[in-house]
């Protein structure tokens, strides 16, 4: 049974900061790559970022343009994404998932076989 919990989200002044955190339980991150999406009101789920189990990372670049960094903490069994100088457009839905399936890229929502409930960021001008 693996299941994605995220935390820490919340209601932020535009330039501010949040970090959220995954907690998985039921998958070992040192053999498991792990992304964050996120999904606004009416839009598409968006890729952010992704780091793999040997814990090299990818970035959609137009969307967080340097501001955000994923990392993982192994023996706690937790990802984080760090976001930094917050926009209004930021503002949605992030969900933390873990992939499993092999024939997708990892910037594609169909590699992920799981995924958490989400945690809403809001972002105020």
């Amino acid at each position: 049974q693996v299941q994605l919990v995220e935390l820490g989200g919340g209601l932020v002044q535009a330039g501010g900061s949040l970090r959220l955190s995954c907690a998985v339980s039921g998958r070992s991150l040192s053999s498991t790559g792990m992304g964050w999406f996120r999904q606004a009101p009416g839009k598409e789920r968006e890729f952010v970022a992704h780091i793999g189990w040997s814990g090299g990372t990818i970035y959609n670049k137009d969307s967080v343009k340097g501001r955000f960094t994923i990392s993982k903490d192994v023996a706690k069994n937790m990802v984080y994404l760090q976001m930094n100088s917050l926009k209004p457009e930021d503002t949605a839905i992030y969900y933390c998932a873990a992939a499993g399936r092999p024939y997708y890229t990892v910037t594609s929502v169909h590699a992920y076989e799981y995924w958490g409930q989400g945690t809403q960021v809001t972002v105020s001008s």
